[in-house]
């Protein structure tokens, strides 16, 4: 039997995942991690973006936006803490790409600092739901 490594991922509203895998990808503040079991302790920060689940079952690998958050790491349990978690197929392509010209155009009109960290975050959060969609359909020949 292959080693598992239990995976919770919890947004502010309910638990998105809670299950045995294989392996997890997170988008880590400094670059993708890749967690297997037995991986060494951790503990950081998540930027916007896909939380792609291995499932041990051999099931389908499962795509989850998360709109930043906390990942911990401990050798037998990986936990992913976001205010927002949204799996793949639940996420709306049209709002995410209005929100997207939304932040750009917020962006061209060169507001004030705090009007501008706003947008660029609404941009990044945006761009990393169209990301996840697209990944999700490439993994799924659609």
């Amino acid at each position: 039997m292959a080693m598992t490594i239990h995976v919770d991922i919890v947004s502010a509203e309910e638990e998105i995942y809670s299950g045995t895998a294989e392996m997890v990808f997170a988008p880590a503040a400094d670059g993708e991690v890749g967690i297997l079991p037995r991986h060494a302790p951790l503990l950081t920060t998540l930027k916007p973006g896909e939380v792609r689940v291995k499932p041990a079952d051999g099931g389908e690998e499962q795509f989850i936006y998360v709109s930043g958050g906390i990942l911990e790491v401990q050798p037998h349990v990986v936990t992913i803490l976001s205010d927002t978690a949204i799996r793949a197929k639940d996420l709306d392509e049209a709002a995410a790409l209005e929100a997207k010209k939304r932040a750009e155009a917020a962006l061209q009109e060169k507001a004030g600092e705090m009007e501008l960290a706003e947008a660029a975050r609404e941009l990044a959060e945006a761009i990393a739901q169209l990301r996840t969609i697209q990944d999700m359909r490439k993994k799924k020949g659609l």
